[in-house]
């Protein structure tokens, strides 16, 4: 087998997928281009902000990319190259598409509001907190999962010896703080100055250059401890501030990135087509892990991904210009990302066995910049230089998605307190500084874990979000008189998934105790969240699943949502 075939396979099964069943949902849905959206409706220049489909798309790509579709299917890959690539697949293009584009029309038909929003108005009061709780501790596994991803991607000293600078990274770590710095700038200019989408596009992409020449040229060398706590120090600031100051800027010149390392990966593979070293199917147990349910919940944002239904209808809804926009923005980022997530097993697979850790490439990032800088040295590029712009991008991917699930997370938090009539420690609560601090708080110190150690409870927690999206959505779809059939075998299928990972995860961490090893705070407070998971998404999903199968429909409002 061939890097070649492999991505012929993908591209063919996703555009096909896109071209018909994406289509068809959106018939049988009931996409209505002529329907004023709540980007509109309630226009406030904070969340509610009209933006041109190329922008929200932008948002969306990147904020639901993040470092998932490259980290998963190279942590996966241990179980053979075969799983992996029908999982990715099938699972992005009936599993996670289908759930993103849901999300996101059901949040456009519900004042942009968010899934927890879809659950009190369609299963009860009692769902809604259960889910807020459920979502604001998932969020935070996200924030201190990606962050630390970020910070070793911008450390620019050996782990082992401070003395020995790593140069890529030290370049990467340059060029994203100055991308901050210019995507204030155009959010100014998109704001200020109604350019055409041409003009807008020409300076988004010489921001690009020039900040990725100045990366290059001038690296700035901080350990990963002082990274951590910048990387917190920026998406505390980056959830409060405006969406169109740093959050759609920052996404749309990110956008341009990361579509060009992906066609750049496509180039690379086409042109060296890789040999796939990888075995097909190598084990159902690997180091004590079993194919199911790890195979699925370590794949995550490449096939179906619950944080993408918080980004779908907690920020891209309150953007959408027009309905004929959701497909594209949804259903396309998502096999857009299935896609990366191909190339991503491509690249691992291309190695020999022990080859990538001999070159120096310890991380799935690294691994993932590695493989694609030799496939592209090909056509004559320096391996360097497409090392580092590829560090750079799996960066930028992972930062818009803390900028995403940050907000999120202090809206969840916010929403969760929120009464008609507060008291002082109610408004204390949901003042956006305070939320924002508690939330950080708690996601920087189970960052200090690792991402490695946190990923199986992230993945596990982030398919049983995805549980509880489309439960609420398909609830909501019967309520509207709309079939909800295509999500029903995503439902029961995530739901033995999720369940099964979860149990294990708590008594993984019960052993880690009882053994005397691993016990530190990191690891209690993961324990402590996987126990509360498991609760409240079981609590969740049995309400939405009584909801579902009740003989009585409740059809309250329903003039207002069709």
């Amino acid at each position: 087998m061939n890097g070649i075939t492999i991505i012929v396979i993908a591209i063919l099964a996703l555009g096909l997928a896109y071209l018909l069943y994406g289509r068809w949902l959106a018939k049988e849905w009931g996409i209505d281009k002529d329907k004023k959206t709540p980007a509109y409706l309630y226009e406030d220049g904070v969340d509610y902000v009209p933006a041109d489909p190329n922008i929200v798309f932008g948002h969306q790509f990147s904020s639901i990319a993040g470092a998932g579709p490259i980290n998963g299917p190279i942590q996966a890959a241990m179980f053979g190259w075969l799983p992996v690539l029908l999982w990715i697949i099938i699972g992005g293009i009936f599993f996670g598409a289908v759930q993103d584009f849901v999300s996101m029309y059901a949040s456009v038909r519900n004042k942009g509001k968010s899934i927890g929003y879809i659950i009190e108005k369609y299963i009860g009061k009692l769902g809604k907190k259960m889910f807020l709780i459920f979502c604001w501790l998932f969020c935070i596994l996200v924030i201190a999962a990606f962050a630390d991803i970020v910070a070793a991607t911008f450390n620019g000293f050996g782990n082992a010896n401070k003395d020995e600078p790593i140069r890529a990274n030290a370049s990467v770590a340059t060029t994203s703080i100055i991308f901050i710095i210019e995507a204030i700038i155009l959010g100014v200019i998109l704001k200020k100055y109604r350019l055409k989408k041409w003009i807008n596009t020409s300076i988004a992409i010489a921001l690009l250059i020039l900040g990725i020449s100045l990366g290059l040229l001038f690296p700035f060398f901080l350990p990963g401890s002082s990274w951590h706590l910048f990387i917190f120090i920026y998406i505390a600031v980056a959830t409060i501030t405006p969406v169109w100051i740093l959050l759609q800027p920052r996404d749309y010149l990110n956008s341009y990135l990361l579509v060009a390392m992906i066609l750049a990966a496509v180039v690379g593979i086409f042109v060296f087509n890789p040999t796939i070293n990888l075995e097909a199917f190598t084990s159902f147990n690997i180091n004590g892990l079993n194919m199911f349910p790890f195979l699925f919940v370590t794949i995550a944002c490449g096939a179906v991904s619950g944080f993408h239904a918080l980004v779908s209808s907690g920020t891209s809804s309150k953007q959408v210009k027009n309905e004929a926009h959701i497909l594209p923005i949804s259903y396309g980022s998502m096999l857009m990302e299935s896609l990366l997530a191909v190339i991503a097993l491509i690249a691992v697979a291309s190695f020999l066995p022990g080859e990538a850790t001999a070159q120096g490439y310890i991380t799935p990032a690294q691994i993932f910049a590695g493989a694609i800088a030799n496939f592209l040295t090909q056509i004559g590029i320096p391996h360097d230089i497409i090392f580092t712009l590829i560090n750079l991008a799996v960066s930028a991917f992972a930062l818009t998605s803390l900028d995403s699930v940050s907000r999120i997370a202090r809206l969840s938090f916010q929403e969760l307190f929120s009464t008609e009539k507060p008291n002082w420690f109610v408004k204390l609560l949901t003042n956006n500084y305070v939320s924002t601090f508690i939330t950080l708080a708690m996601a920087y110190t189970l960052a200090k874990v690792g991402y490695s150690a946190i990923w199986p409870l992230f993945g596990s927690s982030n398919q049983l979000l995805s549980v509880i999206a489309l439960l609420a959505c398909a609830v909501y779809l019967k309520n509207i008189k709309k079939k909800n059939v295509m999500l029903l075998a995503p439902i029961f299928i995530m739901m033995l998934v999720t369940f099964t990972a979860l149990v294990q995860n708590i008594f993984n961490l019960i052993n880690l105790f009882i053994s005397g090893t691993g016990i530190n705070l990191g690891n209690i407070l993961q324990l402590i969240f996987a126990i509360l998971i498991l609760g409240l998404g079981a609590s969740v999903t049995y309400v939405g699943l009584k909801k579902l199968y009740t003989k009585e429909e409740n059809l309250h409002n329903h003039n207002i949502n069709v």
